[in-house]
């Protein structure tokens, strides 16, 4: 293997880190006189002095870099979308670049706060780690373009649309925007709520990109799964990783920024939880991977309440507990209905390790013990009656459907089981945000 910036797309990154260099040393520059007079018009002004002109050209390499990045992200799309290292390295570098153009405009409308000052460096650090590995791994790995077929645009974004796994995302937002109006006990803002249910789409959605590329091979064996973009080909390995790590790194600064950092870093865990926790160890090392890895979609209302009020109490964690303990017996009658799905794919699901019986008592049992949790928030008067009736009523109906999956055999009443669970967790929190507004 020998290294060469021969190649168009090594000469851009090179070119690109030394834009970023000039743009760095202009920064500091600007940064050490601080006279913000010596060039007061914006984009471009009449310098005045040393200090105006240090100020115009910083200015003039923040345009010139951002063009750059660009441009090597286009590229990369372009010529590199099968190579697993350079597209994701090369997506990272210009997320990282721009999250750092973006936290430096957060500071001068919020001020230098410490978290952004601190925010800001390590970004800085992040993004010249990447930009010098990006050199290398052209220098060694990167090709001239390559023909690949023309893509179907409609097509195409609907792919980027499932890998989200936009269903999913969605009632995770109902969860979410229930913890930021239980916690407030009020309607939030439209900024707190928009920033918040953005950067928790991104999360979740990267998060389910990631997990898409992790499971690309086993989704393969599964007729529920074969047909998604990864597992039938119609998008490359490379391209699933670095959207999701896009969406992913996208939405911590969103929080953060918007936000405030303790919803950042919950939403972090989560992503952390599902890709690492649960996608790469936990789905194929136990039976127990729907109950451990729980924990990671029952998150996000930790998130919305610290988005509403910027700390944890004890009712947000009973919200915790509650999609925890949804978790198992919901994808538990999925996993009956496609037991030889998981079978084939070598997952090792309660049915498939268990038998179906043992499955079936589970998700008997788990029912009843969510459903006890639900009434956790009334009985500590944490709720009013409209929750209350409604956790009774919906927990009702989600206790029959749970006893018929366990006297009945057959997939169709564990189908229904699925089916209605999801109603279920969306109805409760719809609940709980009538309740917390009444």
């Amino acid at each position: 293997m020998k290294f060469s910036l021969t190649t168009s797309f090594a000469r851009l990154t090179l070119l690109t880190l030394l834009a970023v260099f000039l743009l760095t040393v202009g920064g500091r520059l600007v940064a050490l006189d601080g006279n913000s007079a010596a060039c007061a018009a914006w984009p471009v002004c009449v310098p005045i002095g040393v200090a105006g002109w240090a100020q115009l050209f910083h200015r003039l390499t923040v345009g010139l870099s951002a063009v750059l990045v660009l441009a090597l992200l286009f590229e990369a799309w372009r010529a590199q979308r099968d190579h697993r290292l350079l597209l994701p390295l090369t997506t990272l570098t210009a997320v990282l670049f721009f999250a750092q153009a973006f936290v430096g405009a957060i500071q001068v409308v919020r001020g230098f706060l410490v978290y952004l000052t601190v925010m800001h460096s390590l970004t800085a650090v992040a993004l010249w780690v990447a930009l010098a590995g990006l050199v290398l791994a052209a220098g060694f790995y990167a090709r001239e373009a390559v023909a690949f077929p023309p893509l179907d645009l409609r097509q195409r974004l609907k792919d980027f649309l499932t890998l989200t796994k936009p269903i999913i995302v969605l009632l995770l937002l109902v969860t979410t925007l229930a913890g930021m109006v239980a916690g407030g006990k009020a309607w939030p803002s439209l900024s707190i709520a928009f920033w918040t249910l953005l950067g928790g789409a991104l999360a979740a959605g990267g998060s389910g990109a990631v997990n898409q590329y992790i499971d690309r091979d086993l989704d393969k064996n599964m007729q529920r799964t074969a047909r998604r973009p990864l597992a039938a080909g119609r998008m490359t390995p490379a391209e699933g990783l670095s959207f999701g790590l896009a969406l992913c790194i996208a939405s911590f600064y969103i929080l953060a920024g918007y936000v405030n950092l303790l919803a950042a870093f919950l939403s972090l865990a989560g992503i952390f939880y599902y890709v690492f926790l649960y996608s790469l160890w936990l789905k194929k090392a136990t039976v127990q991977n729907i109950v451990i890895g729980g924990g990671a979609g029952a998150i996000p209302p930790l998130v919305g309440w610290a988005a509403a009020t910027g700390s944890l109490s004890i009712p947000a964690w009973i919200l915790f507990l509650i999609v925890f303990m949804w978790t198992p017996p919901h994808f538990w009658a999925l996993a009956i209905v496609r037991r030889k799905d998981y079978e084939k794919a070598g997952v090792p699901m309660l049915p498939v390790i268990r038998g179906e019986a043992e499955a079936r008592k589970q998700v008997l049992i788990y029912t009843l013990e969510l459903v006890a949790v639900t009434f956790l928030l009334p009985i500590f008067n944490y709720t009013g009656l409209v929750y209350l009736v409604s956790a009774a009523i919906l927990g009702g109906l989600l206790l029959y459907f749970a006893w018929r999956v366990y006297k009945v055999s057959g997939n169709k009443v564990a189908w229904t089981m699925y089916r209605y669970s999801s109603m279920y967790l969306m109805f409760l929190f719809l609940a709980l945000v009538v309740d917390a507004l009444v």
